[in-house]
């Protein structure tokens, strides 16, 4: 797996979860601009990868500015360096000399069939790697996606979620990308606000995760509560110290302008998505991404009634198994939590 981030407190989450997966080969990672400028989201990733036991894993630094826009970032949601209130010590790892898309082509082409790329922040490095590299679709062995908003609500526009919102342009040129290869490449599976946003991570899940961990019970308790706190044997586990605070700048974001104290936790469904396709239903459509102004800029236009006669280019989900998801991500993230527990801080 190669992913492709811009760490942002849920990408720090997805960071954790694919190194807790045992199935998963991290071979790399690739950093662009999004949730916070794109050398914050290196020195993010690489901090959280070290915080995880996983300096081995190769990060590349990608483009700083979307293709056509200028760069907006997201520090309300994720706090003014991307993890909200939580505290990493600088990285030690420098990061790979060549760029993110190199990266992605040629890892692809090193192993052709067998790399399944997941992209979590805007799609601007594929978009570039697509440019130089037309045969990519056909190399990599899957493709998923945290982005859009198919048959739901933006969270960034009334029509636009955050990752095409960002680039839609290079959004577009993904999706068309996949629409000219289609012969030789199964289709990307995207997740969208449609299934992400059933996955709801609230303090309970976070207690449960902590008592996985092996804390002591009432130090787990102090998790459950609104707010949440971390004391005793929480804050003296790396992880366990990182994940609370993290999330607790999330939960109070969400609190405030979505009405619970908790947080959608995107691109973690999208890795375990991209591992176990049977928590997710998708249904294969034409998507078209609006990159005018206007009320719809960064749309993603689905064809789910096939109008325009084109031929399917995502697989979109449409239903998801967000309580699996999250039993799966206590247990994993929880496992990987106790054997960090000896790390100093």
């Amino acid at each position: 797996m190669v992913l492709d981030v811009d760490t942002g407190i849920d990408d720090a989450l997805a960071l954790l979860y694919a190194c807790a997966s045992p199935e998963i080969e991290l071979v790399a990672v690739t950093c662009v601009g999004g949730n916070v400028d794109a050398r914050q989201v290196a020195e993010n990733t690489r901090a959280v990868l070290e915080l995880a036991g996983r300096s081995d894993v190769p990060v590349a630094l990608g483009r700083e500015q979307p293709l056509v826009k200028r760069l907006k970032t997201s520090t309300e949601t994720h706090g003014p360096r991307g993890i909200g209130y939580a505290e990493l010590p600088p990285a030690h790892k420098a990061l790979a000399a060549d760029d993110a898309a190199t990266r992605i082509i040629e890892t692809a082409r090193s192993r052709p069939g067998e790399v399944t790329l997941v992209t979590l922040g805007p799609l601007t490095n594929l978009a570039v790697a697509l440019e130089r590299e037309p045969t990519l679709p056909g190399l990599l062995g899957g493709y998923v996606l945290m982005g859009g908003a198919y048959r739901a609500a933006g969270n960034t526009t009334p029509t636009s979620e955050w990752n095409v919102y960002v680039d839609p342009h290079a959004a577009k040129a993904v999706f068309a990308g996949w629409a000219a290869g289609a012969d030789a490449a199964p289709r990307p599976l995207a997740l969208g606000l449609d299934v992400t946003e059933q996955a709801r991570f609230v303090p309970e899940h976070l207690r449960h995760l902590a008592i996985r961990a092996g804390v002591q019970p009432l130090d787990g308790g102090a998790l459950g509560r609104v707010p949440i706190e971390a004391v005793g044997s929480v804050a003296e586990n790396p992880v366990l110290r990182f994940i609370a605070d993290a999330v607790r700048f999330y939960f109070e974001f969400h609190a405030r302008y979505d009405g619970f104290y908790g947080a959608f936790i995107h691109d973690p469904f999208a890795v375990a998505a991209a591992l176990d396709r049977s928590l997710v239903r998708a249904q294969p459509v034409f998507v078209d991404v609006e990159t005018g102004r206007g009320l719809a800029h960064g749309m993603t236009v689905a064809d789910f009634r096939g109008l325009k006669h084109r031929q399917a280019n995502l697989d979109v989900a449409v239903e998801g198994d967000a309580e699996a998801f999250i039993e799966r991500y206590v247990e994993r993230v929880g496992k990987l939590a106790a054997g960090r527990s000896g790390v100093a801080r």
